[in-house]
């Protein structure tokens, strides 16, 4: 009998494939179709195994969909413009375009031998210019519909490497890569409108059945829809033309509880005092150091500047509040302005008692007394309250109840109108950086702004540059950079801002479907094969990327580019958990040393090194390179197989939950594959003899088609594999003979195939399959079959189990109760005595009552 050899099987299946052509992927309109795809991967150099995990889990759904009759497509393809590769560049001294596909083609060696069903012809980098020139052509197209446009923009500023930074980019307020300090600076930028699209955006999220409901709740809290109230404080004494604040609140309810009015530095108020003081100047210039995100601001120590100016409120003119100027105000929120209310929000309060400003309630609790003055009462969200200004009397408010009252006192008072915003703002898509998709414009003296001319795309990056100077390559490449005006033919400059990467990932899977094509997509190719039916992914792209996606599908049915159906790109999400591994340190003069595994020996929960040393384990930690708790899968498919790395990161755990990697795992898994081939060696060599129990065998056959079927629709592979587990076994144990034997083991090749697609096909050929397990049907469950004639029932006597007995469905219970009675170890149990009583639950249990 042959072993099970996975480096020779797997070659030899995976070259089969290849030569059949199986996973091509070709329009039919007689068949009905199924798109799953993963999300798409940076091209860093090397998978790790939640690359592994990723992309088995759509490769089982692939699998198992080409089986059951549809017309797959399940391509590949990598995200690959961005900063990484342009920081390694300058590390090198190399190139961007180099470094990225280089790691590209070191990424489709290592992804090949896990046996996916993708289609390769239709692979992409979003760097291929084929690629982003079609990007280029959705962008004028965009521009010529109103979707895009350009404004001034406060964003952050790298003054040493002299580019805007993203707000993940900013660290404690310095350059994630110069350390220098970030300021906030004012630029014109390009910008796409999906804030007009707020509201759609967030309601049609109620239609996503089949997403994860975190996910959509996360989507629907960046979008923010929010009521609140829009009214103005008039100024005092202020410059000329700065005769109101305009303030937008979502706590109306306060407004008489206000202390002061804050301004962003950004604020045109702000600015025109700082033309003319230099104290505001100064202040100014700090407040726009460091971040820009709500977190940032958050963890800022929090100043403001006293203008010396004040305001009148609106429902009493005498009273007047100081404005100052406060750095952690922003103006691409709300209206660029606040007033503070101190006595029911922690941020004002701390505020507040900074700069001696009086603190106000507005309403207190039901029960107990508060100190305004040494904390703020800040309600939970549920708990009612009794209002004591502006809505005060007996009446109990609480959340959007009060907010409406106080929007209906204030409009009746003709203090403002109630509006509905949303917390969503326009997506900021410039960056001052040379790798990246190559805004289409023109910048020309006479013209203005220029878009450039269809027949001249794709407008490609220049190869020759070099990063040894900070900034931006583009602005130092005279022959790329000055161009005659598309329109008028003078001396022109093209735009040198390149596109955020998400612009790259966010219709990557319309152009899968016509990934040569000369427009961006196909209209016969996008109408059959769009909507993506699953989509798998990390719950990290659960917001920006998804949301972008979602609104660039809205863009591109305007601009004719997708149907009306595929404004929702994606029918279902799955997100899927990490692949995680212990950490083994040691410690050397007082700082952590990090072991990779294949360095330690467990034994007894311990670890070990060679020299003996014994490390301090800390178990089922994310993995990261920088721990050395990384398992690398080129490593693990040399030594074990792809089938076994596949099968283990499948059935440890269910799919959207961490999954631990561990050497001990591994093994059982590579020993139960070869327990597998095994077994079906053993029936393919045994004689046509008969055995007993056929129908049995067949029996948790069909039983178990059913459950795998079930556990691989709904994504419980970890269900689906202990089922084939618990199959197995019964396969190795039964007598029955050989012809029902090889059945079941061919049903059992077909139900691995998904997971263990190399294994799958050896044992089929083994047992004469008829040609490749991956093309043939999936099997059925036969109804009959799942219907059992008989039903194991426990026995307990005074409550402790002692017997089983296996008896037919309809036995009458005073049958039943005479073969628990005369068990052995009833017998036992009773010790001679009478029962009592014996409750016979049909098809549960025997309870026998002494």
């Amino acid at each position: 009998m042959s072993r099970y050899t996975p480096a020779e099987i797997e070659a030899r299946w995976q070259h089969a494939w290849t030569e059949a052509d199986l996973f091509r992927a070709e329009r039919d309109e007689s068949r009905s179709k199924y798109y799953v795809l993963e999300m798409f991967p940076y091209p860093s150099g090397r998978i790790h195994i939640g690359h592994v995990r990723n992309y088995t889990m759509g490769d089982v759904v692939a699998r198992y969909k080409r089986a059951t009759g549809f017309n797959v497509l399940h391509p590949m393809g990598f995200d690959a413009f961005g900063m990484p590769a342009e920081n390694a560049a300058m590390a090198s001294g190399g190139h961007p375009k180099t470094w990225t596909y280089d790691n590209i083609d070191t990424m489709v060696e290592q992804m090949k031998p896990l046996g996916l069903s993708i289609d390769w012809s239709r692979m992409f980098a979003t760097c291929d210019p084929e690629y982003y020139g079609q990007q280029q052509a959705l962008f004028l197209d965009f521009l010529e519909k109103g979707l895009v446009y350009r404004k001034n923009a406060v964003v952050n500023w790298d003054p040493v490497d002299m580019t805007v930074l993203a707000n993940e980019q900013v660290e404690d307020g310095r350059g994630w890569r110069s350390g220098a300090l970030v300021e906030r600076r004012e630029l014109t930028q390009w910008f796409f409108k999906i804030s007009d699209y707020s509201e759609e955006l967030l309601d049609a999220l109620d239609g996503l059945d089949d997403w994860p409901a975190k996910v959509k709740t996360m989507q629907a809290n960046w979008i923010g829809r929010s009521r609140g109230l829009q009214f103005a404080f008039s100024t005092v004494d202020a410059p000329d033309g700065f005769d109101r604040i305009e303030v937008y609140t979502t706590r109306p309810d306060t407004l008489l509880g206000a202390s002061f009015v804050g301004i962003s530095p950004d604020h045109p108020l702000a600015k025109q005092l700082e033309r003319d003081r230099e104290d505001v100047a100064a202040f100014c210039t700090e407040a726009r150091r460091g971040g820009t995100t709500e977190e940032a601001l958050e963890k800022a120590e929090k100043l403001g500047f006293d203008t010396g100016l004040t305001v009148r409120h609106p429902f009493d003119t005498s009273w007047e509040l100081p404005v100052y100027i406060a750095n952690f105000i922003l103006m691409d929120y709300g209206t660029g302005a606040i007033f503070g209310c101190p006595g029911h929000d922690q941020r004002d309060h701390d505020f507040c008692r900074k700069y001696g400003l009086p603190i106000v309630e507005t309403f207190v609790p039901l029960e107990g007394e508060i100190d305004i003055q040494a904390a703020p009462f800040v309600p939970a969200k549920s708990e009612k309250v009794r209002y004591t200004r502006l809505i005060a009397g007996e009446e109990v408010q609480t959340g959007d109840e009060a907010v409406e009252a106080a929007v209906d006192l204030c409009e009746q008072n003709g203090v403002g109108q109630g509006v509905t915003k949303f917390r969503l703002r326009d997506w900021g898509l410039s960056r001052q950086r040379y790798w990246g998709c190559p805004i289409p414009v023109v910048h020309c003296p006479d013209c203005g702004v220029v878009p450039e001319k269809k027949e001249n795309l794709p407008v490609r990056l220049p190869d020759d540059v070099s990063f040894d100077v900070p900034g931006n390559p583009l602005d130092r490449h005279p022959t790329w950079r000055d161009v005659p005006c598309p329109a008028c033919g003078t001396a022109a400059k093209r735009e040198t801002d390149t596109m955020d990467t998400f612009v790259d990932s966010s219709w990557y899977f319309a152009r899968f479907t016509a990934p040569r094509a000369t427009t961006p997509t196909v209209a016969e190719d996008v109408d059959y094969w769009m909507n993506v039916d699953q989509y798998i992914g990390g719950i990290e792209h659960a917001i920006l990327h998804l949301l972008y996606s979602r609104f660039f599908a809205r863009a591109m049915h305007i601009c004719g580019h997708l149907p009306e159906k595929s404004k929702e790109p994606f029918n279902a999400l799955f997100t899927q958990g990490m692949v995680t591994h212990a950490i083994y340190k040691t410690e050397k003069d007082g700082r952590p040393v990090y072991h990779y595994p294949e360095e330690v020996t467990l034994k007894d929960g311990k670890g070990f090194l060679v020299d003996g040393t014994e490390v301090e384990i800390v178990p089922s930690a994310k993995m990261s390179k920088s721990k050395n708790n990384v398992v690398d899968p080129v490593a693990i498919i040399s030594q074990y197989g792809a089938d076994t790395a596949r099968w283990f990161v499948l059935s440890d755990s269910p799919p959207e939950r961490d999954v631990e990697w561990t050497a001990s795992g591994a093994e059982a898994a590579n020993k139960h594959l070869g327990r597998v081939f095994r077994i079906a060696s053993e029936i393919a060599e045994s004689s046509d003899a008969p055995g007993e129990g056929d129908t049995d065998l067949l029996r948790e056959m069909h039983k178990t088609i059913d459950e795998v079927t079930k556990g691989v629709e709904s994504f419980g592979f970890n269900a689906a594999i202990a089922r084939l587990y618990a199959f197995t076994n019964t396969l190795q144990r039964t007598k029955a003979g050989a012809a029902a034997r090889r059945e079941a083991a061919l049903a059992l090749a077909q139900l691995m195939s998904p997971m263990t697609p190399h294994l799958s096909e050896e044992v089929w050929k083994l047992l004469g399959g008829e040609g490749f397990v991956t093309s043939a049907p999936w099997p059925q469950a036969d109804p009959a079959m799942l219907i059992d004639d008989t039903v194991t029932l426990p026995v307990q006597v005074n409550g402790k189990r002692r017997a089983e007995i296996e008896v037919p469905k309809d036995m009458p219970k005073d049958e039943i109760e005479k073969i628990a009675l005369s068990q052995h170890t009833v017998q036992r149990a009773l010790d001679g005595a009478t029962p009592k009583k014996v409750i016979v639950v049909p098809g549960r249990i025997v309870n026998v009552v002494v």
